[in-house]
């Protein structure tokens, strides 16, 4: 029986978990929309750069998009089809991009052809990183980051220890749950890879307390001869950002503006782990991702492997919603985004879809003015003063937000905005003062 690690991260939330619904419902294939619509804007970093035609019939695995730079990766058919129309799509932030029109075969099977195998035992450390890369896998729990360019060991750094991240901290989302589950050798395997690549001498994958099973599970499979350990964490909010995750498990803090890198770690999501260990033996690339689908307004909620491209409402249809829904989320209710036009895909970085109903949606009250309760100071994992830089951001002194309070290094969980009984909308103004922030930087470097 594993203990529970009893070492932490200050403050954080604990808001209701909802997970009950789907952590034990096993990942099934979703079917093939008719057209499946592929952005190139899949990952942080330059948009692939599409190399196929219209017209132009492809198979399953099949390159569409090149990378254009180290920071990017390539996209590739989640079907067998024929590439209809190439036009530019709509994305969750709102903004178009260019994209691709997929017309599936009827009947296009789940085969995928033998690319070039990446040996284990004989690739060496660039090789696997140029696998990983040439797979076009990001990190699959949101951010959507190229794990090559992660995984990146500088010349002066060395990675002590591999975190492997399956905290799946989020409400409602039990992706990486069923993933631990259900894809045990994958996992153990991408963490092969993944030590290779960094030289990391040990692994330890850290496990919320309330996915027990799953660390139970991980705990039995592993080989004993591999250094790879399980440390189950307490449930807290949010305990799956890798800094905070990084505190818990090895007792460290990663300095203001510093990397995982500068203490020694580099984290890795336990879904992108499994994709590893799935992908390069096959020289395959990523075609589809597990999603989680529930909320109150989802009539068959659970956990589905869905191809690249799916349309939100095509998705949506399939598993049946209620008539009244009202809000729809892509990734969870803390970090998640709200969806405004249902003709948006499933992209690489898409872990959840959640859908609520109009009486499952409390409308927040109208702003009130801040009563300095230090309920958001209490809250910020980083030990930030949430409520002093909520009033600069009024003031629009974006500038001292940055350099008085280390704006930059808030990641926006969101609990600063969970626990504020004033309702004032914290983590949308942090967001839009680091984007003003960074553009004025990035004028200044080009002037």
């Amino acid at each position: 029986m594993l203990n529970i690690h009893k070492d932490t991260f200050k403050h954080g939330v604990h808001p209701p978990e909802y997970k009950e619904e789907t952590n034990h419902l096993p990942i099934r294939q979703f079917d093939f929309a008719p057209v499946l619509i592929i952005p190139m804007a899949q990952h942080i970093g330059s948009p692939s750069e599409i190399v196929v035609r219209e017209g132009q019939e492809v198979e399953r695995g099949q390159l569409l998009a090149k990378s254009t730079g180290y920071v990017s990766v390539p996209i590739h058919a989640p079907a067998a089809g024929i590439i209809r129309k190439i036009a530019n799509v709509p994305t969750i932030s709102g903004k178009m991009s260019p994209g691709i029109f997929l017309e599936v075969f009827p009947f296009s099977g789940q085969e995928v052809a033998e690319g070039m195998p990446l040996d284990l035992e004989t690739a060496s450390a660039d090789e696997i990183l140029k696998g990983i890369q040439d797979a076009g896998i990001v990190g699959l729990g949101g951010a959507a980051f190229p794990t090559h360019v992660k995984l990146k060991v500088p010349d002066d750094k060395n990675c002590e220890v591999l975190l492997i991240n399956g905290i799946e901290c989020e409400p409602y989302l039990t992706t990486d749950h069923r993933v631990m589950l259900e894809q045990t050798e994958d996992v153990i395997h991408g963490i092969k890879y993944l030590m290779k690549a960094t030289g990391a001498p040990k692994a330890i994958i850290g496990i919320e307390a309330n996915k027990m099973d799953a660390a139970e599970h991980l705990e039995r499979h592993i080989p004993k001869d591999l250094p790879i350990e399980v440390k189950v964490v307490p449930v807290k909010y949010p305990q799956g950002a890798e800094k905070m995750l990084i505190t818990s498990i090895m007792g460290v803090e990663v300095p203001s503006g510093g990397l995982p890198i500068d203490v020694g770690a580099v984290v890795v999501n336990v879904a992108t782990a499994a994709e590893i260990g799935r992908l390069l033996p096959h020289g395959w690339g990523i075609q589809e991702r597990v999603v989680t689908i529930t909320g109150p307004g989802v009539k068959n909620k659970g956990n589905y492997l869905i191809p690249m491209g799916t349309p939100l409402r095509y998705v949506l249809d399939q598993v049946g919603i209620s008539d009244n829904i009202s809000e729809v989320y892509m990734g969870g209710p803390m970090m998640g985004m709200a969806v405004s036009n249902l003709d948006i895909s499933i992209v690489k970085g898409t872990s959840g879809i959640l859908v609520f109903n109009d009486e499952d949606v409390v409308s927040r009250n109208e702003e009130h003015p801040c009563i300095k309760c230090g309920a958001c100071v209490e809250a910020c994992p980083l030990s930030l003063n949430p409520s002093r830089m909520g009033l600069m951001a009024k003031f629009k002194a974006y500038d001292r937000m940055a350099e008085e309070q280390n704006l930059l290094d808030c990641f926006e969980c969101g609990s600063c905005s969970f626990v504020c009984p004033s309702y004032i909308p914290l983590v949308q103004y942090f967001r839009l003062s680091k984007s003003i922030v960074r553009k004025r930087k990035s004028a200044k470097q080009h002037a």
